[in-house]
C-alpha cells in the first residue's frame, strides 16, 4: 500500500500516520520528522532547513526530494509506505511520479479537513504542551497561507487520478480513524 496523507498544518496527520501505516505494515514516513531531526542533529541540511522553517515557509524542493528519494530506496518502504508532509507543490508530485515510475504508483491521497481557525488553536495549544518555537500564531497563520497556496493544487491533480478520499480531521482520534479506514476500504473495494 503506497499512501500520500495530506491536509493542513494540525489536522492530525502525524497522529494518524502512525496508526494507518501500522495497519498496514507499512513505514510512515514524515518530511518534518525528518527535517526537526536534521535540526536537531544539526546537521548541514539542518541548519538550512530551520531558516525555512523558522520563517513558515516550505524547505526547498532540492533538499526535500534528495531526501525522501533516499528514505523511499530503504528496504523497509519496498512494499509501501505512507508519505506525510511530502509532495507539497507540483513539481514535487511529479518528481514523485519519477521515483514511483517502477510500476507501484500511489494506491490512495487521503486528505484530512479541518476548521483553519480551530487548527490555529489546535497548533496554539500543542505548542505550548511540546515546546515547539516554529509554533507561534504568526508562523502557524503563515503556514495555513503558504499550504492552501501552494499544497490545496495537488488535491485537484490527485483528484483527476482518482486517488483522492476526503476525511473530516476533526473530532476523537479514533473516529477520524475509522473514517480514513472505511474511505481507503471503499475506494479499494
Amino acid at each position: 500500500m503506497r499512501i500520500i496523507l495530506m491536509g493542513p498544518p494540525g489536522a492530525g496527520k502525524g497522529t494518524q500516520a502512525k496508526v494507518i501505516a501500522n495497519h498496514f505494515g507499512i513505514p510512515a514516513i514524515s518530511t518534518g520528522d525528518i527535517f526537526r531531526a536534521n535540526v536537531a542533529g544539526k546537521t548541514e541540511l539542518g541548519v538550512e532547513a530551520q531558516r525555512y522553517m523558522d520563517a513558515g515557509e516550505y524547505v526547498p524542493d532540492e533538499i526535500t526530494n534528495a531526501m525522501v528519494r533516499d528514505r523511499l530506496a530503504q528496504p523497509d518502504a519496498e512494499p509501501g509506505f505512507l508519505l506525510d508532509g511530502y509532495p507539497r507543490t507540483l513539481a514535487q508530485v511529479e518528481e514523485l511520479d519519477g521515483m514511483l515510475a517502477d510500476g507501484h504508483p500511489v494506491n490512495a491521497v487521503v486528505v484530512l479537513t479541518a476548521d483553519s481557525e480551530e487548527l490555529i488553536a489546535r497548533l496554539l495549544q500543542r505548542a505550548q504542551i511540546e515546546g515547539r518555537a516554529d509554533d507561534t500564531e504568526e508562523v502557524i497563520r503563515r503556514r495555513q497561507e503558504v499550504y492552501t497556496e501552494q499544497t490545496a493544487p495537488l488535491i485537484e491533480v490527485y483528484a483527476g487520478r482518482g486517488l483522492v478520499v476526503e476525511i473530516d480531521g476533526m473530532g476523537e482520534i479514533d473516529a477520524v480513524t475509522h473514517r480514513i479506514f472505511d474511505a481507503l476500504e471503499s475506494q479499494a473495494g
